[in-house]
């Protein structure tokens, strides 16, 4: 997939800054430092990253993301029922981030947890839909949402719990009774939610409305 020139300026940047990142943490100081390693004038800097950190840090975790796509085509997945594609999901982008598990640590402390900021909220979500994606889910009603959903709150737990460094099996151990909680909550939601769901009306993307 070809990149955009904002992107490639993007990842020029963050790949100056990474080095540094485990011990000054994702600050603009750092930031700025890793701008003239990397030999980005002022006006690449604003195209690059016009939000500063924050898109720097979106850009690590989504290039995570396409990474651990690229792994999960390579796997064979037809085997798998539904949460044994989501943890493999789950564990594909989590061993991508292996190499840079100190930045994820600083990312965390500074917002990649949903009860961080906006963007935090942004980051958790693109993983979920990520992870779903590859797990073969094409629902497009209520359920893409609440399946995201679900899996948005427990992915920051599962994060916190890998940055100790467990060994394979306590963490697919983890990650199984997390996956197993947030089933068990959206069967539940789904058995009060859909029924309401279903009685409102849905406007078409023409406007038309459905009853």
């Amino acid at each position: 997939m070809s990149s955009t020139p904002s992107e490639t300026l993007r990842f020029r940047w963050l790949d100056a800054l990474l080095p540094d990142v485990p011990f000054d943490g994702w600050t603009e100081a750092a930031a700025a430092v890793a701008a003239d390693r990397a030999g980005l004038t002022p006006g690449e800097q604003a195209l690059a990253a016009p939000n500063g950190i924050s898109d720097l840090i979106d850009a690590f975790f989504d290039r995570a993301g396409q990474a651990a796509l690229e792994h999960l085509s390579q796997q064979d997945l037809a085997g798998l029922n539904t949460p044994g594609r989501v943890k493999a999901g789950l564990l594909a982008w989590l061993s991508v981030l292996e190499p840079d598990r100190e930045a994820v640590r600083r990312a965390a402390i500074r917002g990649l947890l949903p009860w961080g900021t906006g963007p935090a909220v942004q980051r958790t979500w693109r993983v979920a839909d990520m992870v779903w994606d590859a797990a073969g889910d094409t629902s497009d009603d209520y359920n893409r949402y609440s399946k995201r959903g679900l899996l948005a709150a427990v992915i920051p737990p599962i994060v916190m719990y890998w940055l100790d460094a467990p060994d394979g099996e306590d963490l697919d151990a983890y990650i199984d009774r997390r996956l197993k909680l947030a089933s068990g909550i959206g069967r539940n939601i789904g058995r009060f939610a859909k029924p309401l769901l279903d009685a409102l009306p849905v406007t078409r993307p023409n406007g038309a409305t459905k009853t």
